[in-house]
């Protein structure tokens, strides 16, 4: 299956090929987890905060589907 994967800010440099910016379509094994995908990409277990799955909020356990499109973000800060 594919999905698109698009991480932010510090997260970006998890990107395969480092394509900050730039939406990355992946193949993954089908049944493939949100929590399976960012130990694919070896990215910190608490780095994601915020996780989006068609722009719809979700969580780790989320199992992809072919098409989806993934967005990650850190823990954000401001004021």
């Amino acid at each position: 299956m594919h999905i698109e994967l698009h991480l932010f800010a510090s997260l970006a440099e998890y990107l395969p090929d480092h394509e900050k910016g730039n939406p990355n379509v992946l193949e993954l094994p089908a049944g493939t987890s949100i929590g399976e995908l960012i130990d694919l990409l070896k990215i910190p277990s608490e780095a994601p905060r915020i996780i989006f799955r068609n722009g719809i909020h979700a969580d780790r356990e989320a199992v992809l589907m072919d098409g989806d499109r993934v967005g990650m973000f850190p823990p954000l800060a401001g004021g």
